[in-house]
């Protein structure tokens, strides 16, 4: 029976498209865009004026949240109750973020190396998926307010290197949130389709999106043809960005003031203002009455952050390298985030590729801007348009002897499903493990185990006899579904991988190092387990 719309206020039918907002979750300030005039247009706040949300909460003695700039006064004077840069705890243990505690001013729980960590605030405790989930909260109402009507659907964006738990962590946050989360989307591949919307569809086009953030890194290459968005390579870090430029500008500060570490979370706020004025002056100075004269040089702190940049480059290296392109072969190369604002970022990314950078659109926006124009694909409003993703780490299963066998490769378009076949290896086996791995090494020893399964009730056959089919499948969020099934009796079992908590990108990007360091040793490593195997069957 069909459903319909209807205004409380005139009795009439509404017949329109269902409202799709585009959501960019920023580390230190996100966005929401709609679709107006078939034209992506980010939503200001109830003044009118600002655009940008900050990233911040706060939490008052009678429990009630205060979200972006109402938060913000509170980071000096409650600061273990004010919460920044909470995107960068989106699926994270405890453990993953000891080497960081010293730069959060709030308290971090340790609930073990299985959980996602929690955040202490009064006298009780959040999850990450909590926290943000108040962030969306308040730009699902900016966006209701605007328009009058009820906002449920929603396109979010992540940074191309998430990886499943921490994308299954914002699609969490977004149904808390009350939002139906339709597509979990890069935001390279969102800032591509920001600038891809005019382009000559007849002309061939291979960009690279360089996204520098408040706390998160992407560089992805891009070819974009008939309308097609297809995504060649992508590489990341989602602990490097702005705030760590701020950081190393307050540890700076310390190191001259004889300042304790302690200080840094305190410093940070002046530190994000001097990171500002030297984007246009040459000199800041400031006297601050707890901490004195503060004085930072453009020159002093183009060193500072010169390994930050650096560390982009390397990954730039990398994303070529993957994409068996050279700098020649780039028509553009795109400019995203509020950091690359910063002149020397501009300068060392313009040099490394030889070009000029393409930054006519806000930094700030433009990730949310393609949020919106990927709504409205959802929504069915273009159909010329086309966007193919890429999942960044192989993806496989542990076969006997602790061989990783490679199911779907890195940088595999997304969604896909692949399937392969096995069989048993004793005789009369009744229930076969399946262990799921991530990564790059022919030993699963060296990769990281995503979960694991039963396939149980297989009918007892000699060794080699059942036939057992292995499916994965892959959405378009990046998200794996595994199904594995006995083709002779029927007997089949599937599972959803939902890991409790992310690696940080550093060691997945040396998942990737380790592969290349170690394939002669592996390669062997590999052959003589095979050989030992086929000696087994053959005895």
């Amino acid at each position: 029976m069909p459903k319909y719309a209807i205004d409380l206020k005139s009795g009439a039918i509404k017949n329109e498209h269902p409202i799709i907002i585009g959501i960019d979750l920023g580390t230190t300030h996100s966005l929401v865009a709609i679709m107006e005039n078939g034209k992506a247009q980010v939503v200001k706040d109830e003044f009118g004026e600002n655009a940008l949300l900050a990233s911040l909460l706060h939490l008052s003695e009678d429990n009630v949240f205060s979200v972006g700039e109402k938060a913000r006064a509170y980071i000096e004077v409650d600061p273990q109750n004010t919460i920044y840069s909470v995107k960068r705890l989106m699926g994270k243990s405890y453990d993953d973020l000891l080497s960081y505690k010293d730069f959060y001013g709030y308290e971090l729980l340790d609930t073990g190396p299985e959980n996602l960590v929690k955040i202490k605030l009064r006298d009780k405790s959040f999850t990450p998926i909590e926290l943000s989930a108040e962030i969306l909260k308040s730009l699902k109402l900016r966006v209701e307010k605007l328009l009058d009507n009820i906002v449920s659907k929603a396109v979010i964006t992540v940074p191309a290197y998430f990886n499943d738990a921490q994308r299954q962590a914002t699609r969490d946050a977004g149904k808390l949130a009350g939002l139906e989360v339709l597509r979990i989307i890069n935001e390279p591949t969102a800032a591509s389709l920001a600038y891809g919307i005019g382009l000559d569809k007849s002309v061939v086009q291979t960009v690279a999106v360089y996204d520098l953030g408040g706390g998160t890194f992407d560089i992805s290459v891009l070819q974009i043809q008939d309308g097609v968005f297809e995504v060649l390579s992508t590489h990341g870090d989602t602990f490097l960005g702005g705030d760590d430029m701020d950081k190393l500008i307050a540890r700076h500060w310390c190191d001259q003031k004889v300042f304790p570490a302690t200080f840094i979370p305190s410093l940070r706020k002046l530190a994000e203002k001097a990171k500002k004025h030297l984007s246009e002056h040459d000199l800041f100075q400031e006297t601050d009455s707890r901490f004195g004269e503060l004085s930072l040089t453009r020159s002093a702190f183009e060193v500072i952050i010169k390994p930050l940049i650096d560390r982009t480059l390397l990954a730039c290296e990398k994303v070529l390298s993957d994409a068996n392109l050279t700098i020649n072969d780039l028509d553009q190369v795109i400019m995203v985030g509020g950091s690359t604002r910063v002149p020397l970022v501009k300068k060392e990314v313009s040099a490394f590729f030889q070009k000029a950078v393409f930054d006519q659109m806000n930094p700030d926006e433009v990730v949310a801007l393609g949020a919106a124009i990927q709504a409205d694909i959802l929504a069915g409003n273009q159909e010329d348009l086309l966007l193919l993703d890429i999942t960044p780490l192989s993806l496989g299963i542990e076969t006997v002897g602790g061989l990783m066998d490679t199911i779907i490769p890195r940088n595999s378009k997304v969604p896909t499903k692949v399937g392969r076949s096995y069989t048993t290896s004793v005789d009369g086996q009744t229930k076969l493990m399946v262990s799921v791995f991530q990564g790059e090494r022919d030993l699963v020893n060296y990769n990281r185990k995503l979960g694991e399964f039963v396939l149980s009730g297989i009918p007892p056959m000699p060794a080699g006899i059942p036939k057992i089919d292995i499916q994965f499948l892959l959405d378009a969020d990046g998200i794996l579904k595994v199904k594995a099934s006995e083709l002779r009796s029927g007997v089949e079992t599937s599972v959803v991988i939902q890991a409790q908590y992310g690696i940080s990108e550093e060691e997945m990007a040396l998942l990737l190092i380790d592969s290349i360091k170690n394939a002669s040793s592996d390669l062997a490593a590999r052959a003589l387990q095979e050989s030992k195997n086929e000696a087994a069957n053959v005895l």
